[in-house]
């Protein structure tokens, strides 16, 4: 019943829904003191609507959000609250004394300051935006100056509202002990801060505080484009929720060849993980297209959005698909994809994908170059990593349509992990879903918020049973120094993130955004002291639920001893490992139609939505002498993921230096063409000229 309300208040937790209900009844609580009257019950009430309110704008509930959408936003809240203040001094008998007045008039000069200061805050965003957002880039062709401190901005529409605190406090101490001044001074107090606030900011429009024109901006990037002659692009555009894409692709973007990462939303280039590849993220299809990317020689598309066809119309460059993921989807054979000059796959399955498909995408035009990304994941030694085995289940997201293969979540996902976290003998349970999961099916998110509530509960049973608090009394110390290195990890890390960024806004952080190696380093060498702390600050018999991007699937991966997931690209990834894993045939399609349909899955137990094969499974993990499909999984590795040699990045690198030199070829042949005399081309210009009466009087539609 409670997960149902949060789902229905649109609040993320328990917290949140007791302060959306407390906000909710304290409304009404407001007025009927003030139609009482009764001074202390509206105080108390008033209170609560205050401290409610602020717990959900500092937790960012959504429900703030969908209130303003019905236009019960902060402001009309505040408006409210002030209105009834004067019911109440209405119902108190006075309406006709000079307090009533003061406080009417207060209310009314502080919402002119209040729209006054709402005017500022949109105008200095505005001229503080740049047309583009940079980082690795150099600026300094152009003079950024420093913006507003950045508490003026934040919240700036609460922070601002807020100041009406004294005045009420004011008002109603004096209507509470007849003292009027202290209603006087409320309200002196009040507007006076606000208008300090505005006076802060009034300095912020000045032109040396404004951001340079767009052409000056733009012309600076192209000058920095012209001096460092990028070769090879990676182009993203998407959702916030999406830059897991793009940021798979990193750590393979600096190490190829003068590289250059385009994003084209903010959110995503706020979503960016550390990288030393320069970044420019232009959200406008117009300036993107009058940057000077002529040195540009092959461009990669980690997902098909709209927005490529502003990179796609470039034919000075060669565009490859390089997707975020392998796999047996049918997102993996899109007919988009024959847009692009070529289609880069992991291994002979992806070829052989697009063959079956026939959506228009030739074999001559697919590169197999392997999956530069799965250097991390370490190979199995063949027996578990703890005394009791660990089993990962990472479902994928539920898909924009109701196929019932998209996602093992709503059918089977409650079935996998009860049996999971009833085995006999125990395994440890690591419960990481998709990060798109409910956003577009609510029964998704229901189902597993219900399978995080289950592995709590199966935490809370394994604390309090003998041989699990034994295990607990023997690692104390191990988690206890663990724990203490992971929050040392993080500490360092929120250094590292803060030290070498500007605390500023976009323009500002764009100024400051080149990158110190030695820090980025540092940074990578605590990331993965933070991961082997994390995994270390937890027993080994105790279940995980994983969200958000830290850990890393991978780091998961190299975690467990075998996996439950869905068809998707995790399944073809965690075959980089050679670990038993088992895949949910969710539509029902049957064993045999399954292995036929999806190539991913011909090495894999295969599950139904009852889940009940997962003790074969859980026996390949105890025993490597029941592991019946080891050599099947050796085989079809080497078949989704390509060779181990060369590695995956040299192919990838071949890759790009053979396409570069295709479309080198291709740019020289155009320029030499164009040289040519005209006659060359074929035209005559002593040919007569065309009457255009005669052609159309001989045509069959002239006249």
């Amino acid at each position: 019943m409670i997960s149902t309300a949060i789902r229905l208040a649109r609040v993320g937790s328990r917290s949140e829904l007791a302060a959306a209900v407390l906000m909710g009844l304290g409304y009404p609580c407001v007025m009927l003191a003030a139609l009482l009257p009764n001074l202390w019950f509206f105080a108390v009430a008033a209170a609560v609507t205050y401290v409610a309110d602020r717990y959900l704008h500092q937790r960012g509930s959504y429900l703030i959000n969908r209130l303003e959408k019905v236009r019960a936003g902060v402001a009309i809240r505040f408006l409210a609250r002030q209105l009834l203040l004067i019911l109440l001094l209405t119902r108190l008998h006075l309406t006709g004394v000079a307090l009533t007045y003061v406080a009417v008039a207060g209310f009314l000069v502080f919402y002119g300051l209040s729209a006054t200061q709402g005017a500022l805050v949109t105008l200095i965003r505005k001229r503080r935006t740049m047309p583009v957002v940079t980082h690795n880039v150099d600026l300094s062709a152009v003079r950024i100056p420093d913006g507003p401190k950045r508490f003026l901005l934040a919240q700036s529409v609460a922070k601002m509202l807020h100041l009406d605190l004294p005045m009420e406090a004011g008002v109603f101490a004096a209507a509470a002990t007849g003292t009027f001044v202290l209603g006087y001074a409320g309200v002196a107090v009040s507007i006076g801060l606000g208008l300090l606030y505005v006076l802060l900011l009034a300095p912020s429009l000045s032109r040396r505080r404004i951001v340079p024109p767009a052409a000056d901006v733009l012309e600076a990037v192209d000058g920095w484009l012209h001096a460092y002659r990028p070769a090879t692009v990676l182009y993203f555009s998407g959702s916030k929720e999406s830059a897991y894409q793009v940021n798979m692709w990193l750590e393979t973007m600096e190490q190829v060849d003068r590289p250059l990462i385009i994003l084209r939303e903010r959110g995503i280039a706020a979503q960016l993980a550390p990288t030393s590849v320069p970044v420019i993220c232009v959200p406008g299809g117009t300036h993107l297209m009058n940057l000077d990317l002529s040195t540009v020689r092959v461009a990669l598309y980690a997902a098909n959005v709209g927005k490529n066809i502003h990179m796609l119309r470039v034919p000075t460059m060669k565009h490859v698909f390089i997707g975020h993921g392998d796999s047996d989807k049918i997102a993996s054979v899109n007919p988009y994809s024959k847009v692009y000059d070529e289609v880069w796959t992991a291994g002979r399955a992806g070829r052989d994908r697009y063959a079956l498909a026939d959506v228009g995408v030739r074999d001559d035009d697919i590169v197999e170059v392997g999956r530069p990304q799965l250097a991390p994941i370490e190979p199995w030694t063949g027996a578990p990593k703890n005394p009791v085995p660990t089993v990962l289940y990472a479902p994928t997201w539920e898909g924009w349509d109701d196929n019932p293969g998209n996602t093992s979540l709503l059918l089977a996902g409650e079935n996998i992990v009860k049996r999971l976290l009833a085995a006999e003998p125990p395994v440890r349970v690591i419960y990481k879903p998709h990060p798109f999961t409910g956003i577009r099916d609510k029964h998704a998110k229901t189902v597993h918020e219900r399978i995080t509530a289950m592995i709590e509960a199966a935490n809370a049973a394994r604390a309090a049973e003998p041989r699990w608090t034994e295990a607990a009394s023997e690692a104390r110390s191990v988690l206890t120094g663990a724990r203490a290195e992971l929050a040392d990890a993080e500490a360092k890390l929120a250094r590292i993130a803060t030290s070498g960024r500007s605390p500023g806004d976009e323009a500002e952080q764009s100024r400051m955004s080149l990158t110190d190696q030695a820090r980025l380093d540092e940074a990578k060498r605590l990331r993965a002291q933070w991961n082997d702390a994390y995994w270390h600050s937890f027993g080994w018999w105790e279940h995980q639920v994983v969200t958000g991007p830290e850990p890393r699937l991978y780091d998961c991966f190299n975690e467990t001893d075998a996996m439950v997931s869905d068809i998707s690209s995790v399944v073809s990834d965690f075959i980089a490992s050679g670990k038993p894993y088992a895949v949910t045939d969710s539509a029902a399609l049957g064993e045999d139609e399954f292995r036929r349909q999806n190539t991913a899955v011909r090495a894999a137990v295969i599950l139904s939505n009852g889940a009940q094969e997962l003790d074969r499974l859980l026996a390949a993990v105890a025993d490597p002498g029941a592991d019946r499909l080891k050599d099947r999984r050796t085989e079809l590795k080497r078949y989704l993921l390509g060779p181990e040699e060369p590695t995956s990045i040299e192919q990838f690198n071949t890759a790009v230096r053979a396409l570069a030199a295709k479309s080198e070829a291709r740019n020289v042949g155009v320029a030499k063409r164009l040289e040519e005399p005209e006659e060359a081309t074929g035209l005559d210009d002593s040919a007569p000229e065309k009457d255009p009466e005669r052609d159309a009087h001989d045509s069959p539609v002239g006249g």
